[in-house]
């Protein structure tokens, strides 16, 4: 006759087999998403991006979250990075994992099915492209190579500005239109016809670029694109930038200059694009799309940064005239017997290297970098990051951390003039990451950091505080603040 065992028996024997399992033989139990405010039916937490200023709200929600939160934003699950700890997790521990884009609307139709570097996925292309970057459009040989450019259209600024005396000018303009030109005349090897038609054209670029169609959220939801107008939008500047790309490189290829009499400093980055995509070396041809949309890249980053950069740097010396006197003194100092500013001493400049680190430290160029995506599942402090999770690192909200920062919203210099930490834009403290970190770090800060150098020491030189000079700019740029 079989033993009968009573099911309360049972039970209990089993519950505490796992009992002694749990605490003995298991690891730490894993946690799951990263917390965050409850999600909205349809909506998720979209509602939280309402506004002007996304990253001040992302930094609301961090304060109350903590530095490592979840999002769901429509049909897609988000993770808000506002931490130095947390972004070293992603950018550097895990930075192979998280090293993908996502795939938007914009970066499809503008980059050419996202064939350009900052929005095309981690992969061989990928991995080609950035070599191209680091080898031959903005290796240290190459950036030297433009110098005359840039001391060319940085005094053509001063005198411009200096003929406008006792006008009102709009210098947030000019100093687009002067990043414009430096960096058109890099890449396309002279000065472009019709550079407010390029300007104009950029600027719908970025603006188109900056921001998320409401589609972007709903991925199997296609057709919110078409309704909304963003496809037949994006695809009208499209259409204009490639008419331009392709008349520029037309223009090159109609030169039919035997590339063996070519120096490398007389070579433009359309030049050596082209002729990468002659020699064919490598594994993945180049196509003419490939080109344009490394020249959009160039051009949209490179003007943008550099202006941005400038013109809140220029305003925050405005409201400490100490920190505009003390910058001027150093740069007449040092500059003062040539009677002009150049590259040649600007290495010497550290009061004016400090100014520019904490502009950027106020005013990231991108105040969230541009999202990341994780290629598998990946645990980071015990909260499990499934596959294909969209990553937005605030930059913004990282620069004003109090455990890493005192007084915050302070433009103080001495954190940088003091300090031994070296806070350099390709450093690995990840307190500061203005241009981001890891493999995804910014390829072109070798190109913009002599550009904003360079246009801050003459701006100091040439002109005061009190006087023909600084009561004439007008910041109408700066009406929404970053």
């Amino acid at each position: 006759m079989a033993i009968q065992v009573p099911y309360s028996i049972i039970f209990t024997f089993f519950f505490l087999l796992l009992v002694i399992h749990k605490f003995f033989f298991s690891k730490k139990p894993i946690k799951t998403l990263p917390p965050g405010p409850l999600n909205l039916p349809l909506i998720g937490n979209l509602q939280q991006l309402v506004g002007p200023l996304p990253h001040h709200s992302l930094a609301n929600l961090a304060n109350k979250y903590g530095p490592f939160i979840h999002l769901q934003l429509g049909q897609l699950s988000h993770i808000i990075v506002s931490s130095p700890e947390y972004a070293k997790e992603i950018m550097k521990t895990h930075d192979h994992i998280f090293a993908n884009r996502p795939r938007f609307l914009a970066s499809e139709i503008l980059c050419y099915n996202s064939k350009d570097i900052a929005c095309s996925p981690y992969g061989n292309y990928w991995r080609q492209l950035r070599k191209i970057c680091a080898l031959e459009l903005f290796s240290a040989k190459r950036v030297q190579s433009f110098r005359r450019i840039r001391e060319e259209e940085v005094s053509a600024l001063v005198r411009n500005i200096s003929e406008h005396e006792g006008s009102v000018i709009n210098l947030g303009l000019k100093i687009s239109a002067l990043t414009n030109s430096i960096v058109a005349r890099a890449a396309f090897g002279k000065k472009t016809k019709n550079v407010e038609h390029i300007l104009q054209t950029v600027e719908r670029v970025i603006e188109l670029g900056s921001g998320l169609s409401i589609s972007d959220f709903y991925p199997s939801l296609k057709f919110i694109s078409v309704i909304t107008g963003m496809r037949a939008r994006t695809m009208k500047v499209h259409k204009d930038c490639d008419r331009i790309l392709g008349d520029i490189i037309s223009d090159h290829q109609e030169k039919k200059v035997d590339t063996n009499n070519i120096g490398e400093i007389e070579e433009d980055l359309v030049d050596v694009l082209l002729r990468i995509q002659r020699d064919n070396d490598f594994e993945i041809p180049i196509s003419l799309d490939n080109i344009k949309a490394v020249l959009l890249d160039v051009f949209v980053g490179g003007t943008d940064t550099t202006a941005t950069t400038t013109e809140w740097a220029m305003s925050e010396m405005l409201k400490n005239p100490e920190v505009m006197k003390e910058a001027q003194v150093e740069v007449r100092r040092v500059f003062g017997g040539q009677g002009c500013v150049d590259e040649s001493k600007l290495h010497q400049l550290k009061y004016l290297g400090a100014v520019i680190k904490e502009t950027l430290r106020l005013h990231p160029p991108v105040a969230m970098l541009l999202p990341r995506e994780n290629s598998e599942k990946c645990v980071i402090n015990g909260y499990v990051i499934p596959s294909n999770t969209k990553i937005i690192i605030n930059a913004w909200a990282i620069g004003r951390d109090p455990k890493n920062w005192n007084e915050l919203e302070t433009f103080e210099l001495k954190r940088f003039l003091t300090t031994l930490v070296d806070y350099n834009l390709k450093s690995s403290n990840f307190e500061y990451i203005s241009f981001g970190a890891g493999r995804r770090i910014c390829p072109g800060i070798t190109f913009a950091t002599p550009v904003l150098e360079l246009l801050f020491a003459n701006l100091l030189y040439h002109f005061d505080r009190k006087g023909r000079s600084l009561r004439i700019w007008t910041w109408t740029s700066l009406l929404v603040p970053w």
